[in-house]
């Protein structure tokens, strides 16, 4: 148990270093954005910020949705949960999570074969820059992972949360029958 525990505070060390990262890609684009629109002034055009941008908006994304879920920072169907029991809603929580960590895991695995194939051809993309593309889809399998993780353990939370909260269930039920 303590080898799991040292994984996962291993894993959550890694996850939020990586949401950092996506922070400081952030404030990368901002700035950029920024400073193109002052040189335009001076007729100095950044014509690799827009696609740095473009690069850094898909790390972003693959970087830090772990990291948001974690939270449970997601765009959620309050309206249904809300009105749910809490032993329902951590049922609900704990079903919906398990297949689409499976998704996340397929996701991972061919976007993995994608970002091989672009290495092994040295595909480059059709863009003014023409980096490789396998540096820049190399996130998709590595996001897609972390959040496969993730989800698991949000199921496995989600899971120990309806344990309790029908051990509890029990207990006030069988203090009614005394």
């Amino acid at each position: 148990m303590r080898l799991l525990n040292k994984v996962a505070a291993i894993f959550d060390r890694t996850n939020d270093l990586l949401a950092y990262f996506a922070g400081f890609l952030f404030y990368f684009i901002m700035f950029g954005v920024i400073l193109t629109v002052i040189l335009r002034f001076f007729d100095v055009a950044l014509i690799w910020m827009f696609e740095s941008t473009e690069f850094a908006l898909l790390w972003i994304t693959f970087l830090a949705t772990a990291w948001l879920l974690k939270r449970e920072g997601h765009v959620r169907m309050e309206l249904l949960l809300t009105r749910l029991n809490p032993r329902t809603r951590a049922l609900l929580n704990t079903i919906t999570s398990i297949p689409v960590a499976i998704s996340c895991l397929i996701i991972a695995y061919y976007a993995a074969m994608q970002t091989w194939e672009y290495y092994e051809m040295g595909f480059r993309t059709f863009t003014h820059w023409r980096p490789l593309k396998y540096p820049i889809m190399l996130i998709i399998p590595i996001g897609c992972f972390f959040l496969f993780i993730q989800f698991l353990r949000r199921a496995y939370g989600y899971l120990g949360e309806w344990r309790a909260l029908a051990d509890k269930e029990k207990a006030s039920l069988r203090q009614q029958e005394l």
